[in-house]
């Protein structure tokens, strides 16, 4: 078939047509035509803990009447608040309906530059816990914003930060890392970026020509684990690295004192279903339920679905601007692995009887 008749084919015309369209992206909404079953637990298999979330701004008598319509029997609120407001937050959720809060607290770094700071901040790590904190969480802002007294920026692994975790191991909490961020964002926020819209709407999320590469990043935060074998550690957001669960395993096997959340990270694990599922199984006892998504009775139900169900292509519960132009699968994880994820491993890190 010569030139002149494959440009005048009409199959080949076909599979080769491109479209020029005017339609903003942000207008585009396009609504499945699939038809398949659909289930909606509307309680989870046991009563479940949301190990995390963030409450600070939000009223607690709502919030468990959200709690009780799924099934959900306590949150962990790691507050953003420092010093004072920290404590009155502790005290204003442990007062609101017992055994249905707990906090985590937020490194404060108000005082950075100051003499003595890294030491005093184990002690106000041990006054926190005294107060009801269940643990301390460190930010992605270490090792990408945070200076030192000389002006260098504070890597995780800095020496200096010891103290505070063995302060922790010695009061039997864990350490929450948030460190780095989904890889697309240290990627240019271009038309091959996976997450250009949310990108978009949060331009402030792109760490892209950081200091320290995300690779590094973690590297720094895997040394801290290495460090300090017997304090525990929970890696947050699937230990930021929910786009390579291999590392992730390779990551547990090597330190049996991290376990990571699952929080606002259903839309990458959902996507990879049947590698997801292994992950899930394989690691039962290390992993946790958590959601960092404002309550809402349809935000848990959508997780129970994605935990609990075979349902095929449905969306991820997540933020308004999405997290990329993706629907995610059913794990139908057995009852075996769900008590666990959605429970017990947290019960034993809040240091509570199963």
């Amino acid at each position: 078939m010569g030139d002149n008749s494959a440009s005048n084919d009409k199959f080949v015309a076909m599979v080769t047509a491109k479209a020029e369209v005017d339609l903003p992206l942000g207008s585009f909404e396009p609504k499945s035509m699939l038809v398949s079953p659909v289930q909606e637990p509307k309680v989870s298999l046991v009563p479940a803990i949301d190990y995390h979330n963030h409450l600070d701004a939000q009223n607690p008598t709502e919030i468990l009447a959200i709690m009780d319509s799924c099934g959900i029997e306590r949150v962990v609120n790691i507050t953003m608040q420092v010093g004072e407001s920290a404590l009155g937050l502790i005290e204003k959720f442990r007062d609101a309906a017992k055994g249905r809060f707990s906090t985590i607290a937020w490194m404060d770094w108000r005082d950075l530059h100051e003499p003595d700071f890294f030491f005093r901040s184990a002690e106000r790590l041990e006054r926190l816990v005294e107060r009801g904190a269940c643990g301390i969480k460190l930010w992605k802002d270490l090792g990408l914003q945070l200076k030192d007294s000389s002006g260098d920026l504070l890597r995780i692994d800095d020496e200096r930060l010891a103290p505070l975790f063995e302060k922790a191991r010695e009061l039997s909490v864990p350490v929450m890392f948030h460190t780095a961020d989904p890889d697309a964002f240290f990627l240019p926020i271009d038309r091959f970026n996976e997450r250009y819209e949310e990108l978009a709407a949060h331009p402030d999320w792109s760490f892209h020509g950081s200091h320290y590469s995300k690779r590094e990043l973690l590297r720094q935060r895997d040394r801290v684990f290495a460090r300090h074998p017997k304090t525990s550690f929970v890696a947050a957001h699937v230990a930021e690295s929910s786009e390579n669960l291999a590392y992730v395993c390779d990551m547990l096997d090597r330190y049996p004192n991290v376990s990571v959340d699952i929080g606002a990270r259903t839309a990458e694990l959902g996507r990879q279903p049947y590698r997801a599922r292994r992950f899930f199984i394989d690691y039962a006892d290390r992993i946790l339920f958590g959601t960092d998504l404002v309550p809402d009775v349809n935000m848990y139900r959508s997780h129970f679905r994605f935990l609990e169900t075979d349902d095929e292509y449905f969306e991820y519960p997540s933020h308004a601007s999405r997290q990329g132009r993706w629907n995610i699968y059913g794990l139908y994880l057995p009852d075996e692995v769900l008590r666990k994820v959605y429970r017990a491993n947290a019960l034993r890190l809040l240091g509570l009887a199963p």
